[in-house]
């Protein structure tokens, strides 16, 4: 008797590598395309997937939703843009494809701890003189659930 097996399991391994494939295309468009307009349903209809596959699946492979991930992306250039100082931090929310100012602050606040006219502020000052590239990897904002709570005292 053979063993049952979910539907994910029971997939041959080439029709697995080509979901990830697809999913890759998927993070890889987010990564090209973050200043667009883009919305799961857009993304999905790129890979023929329904809205509701993509964000279960995108989730089961990289550990966050679509949304989320382009979410990450966008404020990663925020931040960018704001240790460059030449831009509002209107400008900025336009330029990395946010339409709302108030979302793209709260979500800015939730990603990096701060909001982003104190980032700005900060940056500035705490990245004086360092390259802009070590200054991008050392600022990289990590979700607040990922980052390490202080030990209680």
């Amino acid at each position: 008797m053979r063993p049952n097996r979910s539907a994910p399991e029971a997939a041959a391994p080439p029709e697995r590598l080509r979901h990830l494939a697809q999913l890759r295309r998927v993070r890889d468009r987010i990564d090209r395309e973050y200043a667009r307009p883009l919305d799961v349903e857009a993304l999905a209809r790129g890979v023929n997937m329904s809205a509701g596959h993509l964000s279960r699946e995108f989730r089961r492979a990289y550990g966050e939703s679509p949304y989320s991930y382009l979410m990450t992306r966008r404020i990663e250039r925020a931040m960018a843009l704001l240790r460059r100082g030449d831009l509002s931090v209107t400008e900025v929310c336009f330029e990395v494809g946010c339409s709302s100012l108030g979302t793209f602050s709260t979500r800015f606040t939730e990603l990096v701890g701060m909001p982003p006219s104190a980032y700005r502020r900060e940056a500035a000052r705490a990245t004086a003189g360092i390259p802009s590239c070590v200054a991008k990897q050392v600022t990289r904002p990590v979700r607040n659930r990922e980052a390490r709570s202080p030990a209680p005292d």
